[in-house]
């Protein structure tokens, strides 16, 4: 029960606001509008029928007041006048009728032979009932005390309450029609309101996307006082951000110039030694030397937590490529390139030559004869696809070679350390890479980025 609860409420919390809010307005117009048009509805009716049986009960008094007892004849009278010709018309729907239960009862014309059902009640009341040929009738009726009669005259007033009937009707279509067309005004109104006041927050999120995809560096605090100081927080983070991102990176190029002569130095005095200490110092001088260049890229590299502004790959990688078909020129090694369409990556300039190179320098190194490039593209992802036609390497080798320091061939430099530059740039962009067997029976390097800019 607890983890449907929570797994509910973890939904929930995932909910645009401006879901939520039309989400409220919605039931609070579904719950207030139809209580409110039930108690209008039934006040209305209560009212309506009230008015109707005060009609009824006006015309009774006259009746009442127009009622005599001849002794003579020894019959009821009643000799006034109601002013209204449906009382003389037969079934026309209104009637009266005057009865003590037993042989005197005087009735309307318009009742002719039919008698409408008596209900013995002191006070005055109004009920329903079905009179002649079916019709629905309302009735006012009371008992009343005429000398010298012992018994009491029921007097009764009747009239069709189909005219009351259609009127509640036709009042109720107007106040649903009403009722639905103010909910949908308002729920209309409501969602405007809403998208209204939930401008800035889309135009806030606008310039996020925008910082994201590097069209932008900061946000924009031209924003109601809640958002603009939020929003005014964030460029503080995100230029604190890029400071330590930059500095980080001016720190190791410093570093990297300031090892670069040490490491030289080293070099020269290193022909000076004996050959019989060469060798050792040179294994040893040659791991420094890859450490540090290793360390240094992966510092250098700027891929996560930054959104690059959009560049174009092929101007970009151009200038590496051409120095790197020159090296292939000179080792005999045909260097073949296929691309897709005009390319467009959010990375940054040095992040991806340094990418491709270590790919490329990996290739020409064990290739025998023909190294492959291919770049395309595939909704978000940058694909780069490095064959070559060497040796390759079996499944183990492919696990071992992108571990940070391991070698698969100690006499031959470099064979490790490119590809775990490599490994650590596609970590940082939030990459894939896989090693297989290329058809040309060497090793294939495939590499998923997804920085691919649109638009």
């Amino acid at each position: 029960m607890s983890q449907a609860k929570t797994a509910w409420r973890g939904r929930w919390a995932r909910r645009s606001i401006s879901l939520r809010l039309l989400l409220a307005v919605l039931v609070m117009v579904g719950l207030a509008l139809p209580i409110a048009g039930t108690l209008l509805s039934h006040h209305y009716h209560t009212s309506a029928t009230q008015a109707f049986d005060d009609r009824l009960g006006a015309t009774l008094n006259v009746i009442m007041a127009g009622v005599t007892y001849d002794r003579l004849a020894q019959q009821l009278v009643h000799d006034r006048a109601l002013g209204d010709p449906r009382f003389e018309n037969v079934y026309s729907g209104w009637y009266w009728q005057i009865t003590d239960g037993g042989q005197h009862t005087l009735a309307s014309r318009s009742l002719w032979d039919q008698r409408l059902p008596v209900v013995e009640n002191e006070n005055l009341s109004a009920r329903s009932l079905i009179g002649p040929r079916g019709q629905s009738l309302r009735v006012v009726e009371r008992d009343i005390y005429l000398a010298p009669l012992e018994e009491p005259l029921h007097i009764s007033v009747a009239a069709r309450d189909d005219v009351l009937t259609n009127d509640i009707r036709e009042f109720q279509y107007l106040l649903w029609g009403g009722l639905i067309g103010l909910g949908v005004l308002l729920l209309g109104v409501l969602a405007l309101q809403v998208r209204w006041g939930l401008a800035p927050l889309r135009r806030m999120h606008a310039n996020l996307h925008d910082v994201e995809q590097g069209r932008s560096e900061q946000l924009d605090t031209r924003l109601p006082e809640e958002l603009a100081t939020l929003a005014a927080s964030m460029n503080a983070v995100l230029a604190r951000d890029q400071r330590l991102i930059e500095r980080g990176r001016h720190t190791a190029g410093n570093l990297a110039h300031a090892l670069k002569t040490p490491l030289s130095v080293m070099r020269l005095q290193l022909r000076q030694l004996p050959e019989a200490n060469r060798a050792a110092w040179a294994v040893e001088l040659e791991r420094l030397d890859s450490a540090v260049r290793h360390h240094l890229a992966r510092a250098s590299a700027a891929g996560e937590g930054v959104r690059f502004a959009p560049i174009d790959l092929y101007p970009t990688l151009t200038p590496l490529l051409n120095g790197l078909s020159r090296l292939a020129q000179r080792r005999g090694i045909v260097l073949r390139q296929t691309w897709g369409q005009k390319i467009r990556v959010h990375m940054d300039e040095q992040d991806i030559q340094e990418l491709v190179g270590n790919l490329m320098d990996n290739a020409l190194r064990w290739a025998h004869s023909e190294v492959q490039l291919n770049v395309k593209t595939d909704g978000q992802q940058l694909i780069l696809t490095v064959s070559d036609n060497g040796p390759g390497m079996s499944e183990a080798e492919c696990q071992q070679a992108v571990q940070r320091g391991q070698r698969l061939d100690e006499h031959r430099s470099g064979s490790g350390l490119g590809l775990a530059i490599v490994t650590d740039l596609v970590a940082l962009y939030s990459g894939q890479m896989h090693l297989t067997r290329a058809s040309t029976g060497g090793l294939e390097v495939v590499i998923e980025l997804p920085v691919v800019a649109h638009g």
